[in-house]
């Protein structure tokens, strides 16, 4: 924790979105958030973190980019969608101290393939990675 403590209302406004919707986040314990009366508060590095800002980093590595495609034969409907909201939900975890990740999902139900693009520093595309061969263990 980085101690400084911000208002639902003012990570609303620094994440562009509306207080219900930070809330939300909080409620479904995506963003993790302190009650302090009946009001929520949220540690910075923590909103950073849930918002993929970098703050007070600069390292060349943090410049590095992998890009991976990934593609599943021979999955389900649900199989794919599993997938592609396990991948999502992690994404959203992201780590502040790299830059945000771009994550791509599409499924061809003819053909029974998904299709994974991932754009991220190499540590956070490796974990996610690592879900995706988790996750193909638990279907099969």
């Amino acid at each position: 924790m980085s101690g400084k403590l911000v208002t639902v209302e003012q990570a609303a406004e620094e994440l562009n979105l509306h207080p219900k919707t930070v809330l939300r986040h909080i409620r479904e314990g995506r963003l993790s958030a302190t009650k302090v009366g009946k009001a929520y508060r949220i540690d910075r590095g923590t909103l950073d973190a849930f918002g993929g800002i970098v703050r007070g980093h600069s390292s060349s590595a943090a410049h590095v980019r992998a890009t991976c495609i990934v593609e599943v034969t021979d999955i389900s409907a649900d199989g794919a969608e599993r997938m592609a909201s396990l991948l999502n939900a992690a994404g959203a975890t992201g780590d502040a101290r790299t830059a945000p990740l771009h994550l791509s999902t599409a499924f061809d139900p003819a053909g029974r393939n998904l299709k994974i693009v991932l754009i991220a520093h190499p540590s956070d595309a490796a974990r996610l990675l690592e879900l995706v061969d988790l996750q193909m263990r638990a279907l099969k």
